[in-house]
């Protein structure tokens, strides 16, 4: 069946934080609040525009919504989002009062605001014992054009963000691969995160062009944990150098495809510029790109209210912008003897699959709602140019554990990270110098709804092997994530 949703309306204004020093981006919108009703599951938010043309459809405030005729699946699994930094924000502290959010969706205007924190302590591992919070602040707003100025299937999409605090990967010295507070990096800074316009051409056809970044349309996948190896697309993670994902913006575009009502193709493009890495708030740069990069992707979702709701994403890249070698120098010699500058490649590339699967519980229109979904990413980067060539993460999540206890969601989720085997020889060429390998990486948190607004998250993480490196002790960290929004 065709899988329709405000999921993907809402799926859009992602006013929302993504992670790493370079790993991010949006997805489907579920709440996270008590579970309503099934028939009211997937309503949106009061006031919420629906960015589509489809056909119009009373909604519960009097005006009009509109919704996608294809599916783009960020997250089927039944898990809260209030807490996700790569989704939009449901309504919460203010709700919707003296209707303001429903008089603004009147009008096409959608808006969002939330602050998201994530605090860890590391009971184990590191260099000293250290308790450490950090957080980003994010407020958006989404037109809907058709409503705001007369263009049908348009959008246009501005968030900024504000990334503070410390964090504990760095301060404690865990020496770990991927930071295990995902919503640092990138400069604490405020940030122009998305600035684009979006338009609908006939019934199957996206595009969308200005300031964004590619995780929000390529790899995509939640943030639910705390840990970088489980949040956003996978290829940022490994390849930030080059691949750029929330919260730094790019000039870029995409084109998105339904070759059926559950199958889609897309491509995209986006400029490789490290002006725009700078720790200061612009716009935009028109100047110091050194490349672009090209990702394909490919998507099957299946939808319905079976209970059975997956998708699978499969995709690559191809990064035009120079690379370093991890091993040969500019006269192919071992880079890490010779000291000589590395050897430059010109073009830079990687592969990526990604599957989610419902496996039990109750689903409507294309979204789970309860019971138990499991997760796979996997990705590949180029060997000649990536440290960290290749990640694979695998979990699972299960909602209404608790019936006392609404909307409670569990997650458990464990990763590899690995180090590029032809580092991994300089390695050896440096006596004294620890070879690295491999770094194992598993959390588990559980996540309540004190109130509708707020999201509580606790979570324990242990990671083998930080850094890839056998000899070093595991890092043992407990954790909280949070979210409120207004």
């Amino acid at each position: 069946m065709r899988v329709r949703a405000a999921r993907r309306g809402a799926a859009m204004w992602g006013a929302a934080a993504l992670a790493m020093g370079g790993a991010a981006q949006a997805q489907d919108v579920d709440i996270g609040a008590p579970p309503p009703p099934a028939e009211e599951a997937l309503k949106p938010a009061a006031g919420a525009p629906q960015i589509d043309t489809q056909r119009p459809a009373a909604n519960a405030t009097g005006g009009t919504q509109r919704t996608r005729s294809y599916v783009h699946v960020r997250d089927l699994l039944p898990s809260a989002l209030a807490g996700d930094t790569q989704s939009a924000p449901p309504p919460g502290l203010i709700g919707d009062w003296q209707k303001i959010r429903t008089r603004l969706g009147e009008r096409g205007i959608g808006v969002s605001a939330r602050y998201a924190s994530e605090s860890g302590y590391n009971f184990a591992g590191g260099e000293r014992k250290l308790l450490t919070e950090t957080g980003q602040f994010d407020v958006g707003v989404l037109l809907d054009l058709e409503k705001v100025m007369g263009l049908s299937g348009g959008a246009f999409q501005a968030t900024l963000t504000w990334r503070r605090g410390r964090d504990l990967t760095s301060s404690a010295g865990l020496g770990a691969l991927q930071q295990v507070q995902e919503i640092y990096g990138r400069g604490q800074t405020v940030r122009l995160t998305q600035f684009w316009y979006e338009q609908r051409i006939g019934e199957r056809v996206e595009v969308k062009i200005g300031r964004t970044n590619p995780g929000e349309d390529f790899a995509g996948f939640s943030c639910h944990f705390m840990n970088l190896s489980f949040c956003g697309a996978q290829p940022g993670n490994l390849v930030g150098d080059y691949w750029y994902n929330w919260p730094v913006s790019q000039w870029g575009g995409r084109v998105h495809a339904d070759v059926r009502d559950d199958l889609y193709v897309q491509a995209g493009v986006y400029e490789i510029n490290p002006r725009n890495l700078e720790n200061d708030f612009f716009i935009g740069h028109f100047k110091g790109a050194t490349g672009v990069l090209v990702p394909v992707e490919a998507g099957w979702s299946r939808g319905g209210d079976d209970g059975h709701v997956g998708s699978v994403k499969v995709g690559g890249w191809i990064g035009t912008a120079d690379g370093d070698d991890v091993y040969f120098d500019r006269d192919r010699q071992p880079a890490p003897v010779t000291g000589l500058d590395p050897l430059r490649r010109s073009s830079r590339y990687g592969v990526y699959l990604t599957v989610q699967q419902q496996l039990t519980g109750t689903s409507k229109e294309g979204k789970a709602l309860t019971g138990l979904g499991f997760f796979a990413n996997v990705t590949q980067a180029d060997r000649k140019t990536s440290v960290t060539d290749n990640q694979v993460s695998l979990g699972l999540f299960y909602k209404g554990l608790v019936p006392q206890v609404p909307g409670d969601v569990i997650g458990v989720g464990v990763a590899r990270t690995n180090v590029n085997g032809r580092a991994a020889a300089g390695d050896r060429l440096l006596p004294g110098t620890p070879v690295r390998d491999a770094e194992y990486a598993a959390e588990l948190y559980y996540s309540v709804h004190p109130a509708e607004w707020l999201e509580v998250r606790p979570n324990l993480q242990w990671i083998h092997h930080p850094g890839g490196i056998r000899s070093a002790d595991d890092v043992g960290v407990v954790g909280l994530k949070a979210a409120l929004t207004l």
